[in-house]
């Protein structure tokens, strides 16, 4: 099972929804995992999510602590670029977390797009593999 984080700061929400219903069939099966507000909306729009602590009050250094210890396989982390958060320092230490400890990061819904076809052609060669092709 994949543990996938799905964060979207206020602007991003609703685009986070989007994507997650669209892309439903590759994420059934997945434990997907939110920062407070961001599980509380996709929540409401029937999505099945596991609660982490606001992303200010401590969400992030909790992800980021999860994907220090391997936890954690796929961030989604819908960003407003243009809003300065007072949390900046956390988000950024989220960010070199990924980099340092090879967690694929997509920021958008594009990127988010593209990381989803890299794991599924990933997961189809490595079947080939198995069955000796």
């Amino acid at each position: 099972m994949k543990n996938i984080v799905i964060i979207a700061h206020d602007p991003k929400k609703v685009e986070m929804v989007k994507f997650l219903q669209d892309h439903a069939e590759w994420i059934r099966g997945a434990n997907l995992l939110a920062t407070g507000r961001t599980a509380e909306f996709v929540e409401k729009e029937g999505i099945d999510v596991t609660h982490l602590s606001p992303g200010k009050s401590g969400g992030y250094i909790e992800i980021r602590d999860m994907i220090e210890k391997g936890e954690i396989d796929i961030v989604f982390f819908f960003r407003e670029h243009i809003e300065n958060q007072p949390h900046h320092e956390d988000i950024k230490r989220l960010l070199e977390a990924c980099n340092l400890n090879n967690v694929p990061l997509a920021t958008n819904f594009a990127s988010a797009e593209l990381l989803i076809l890299g794991f599924i052609t990933k997961e189809a060669t490595e079947r080939k593999r198995q069955k000796g092709f």
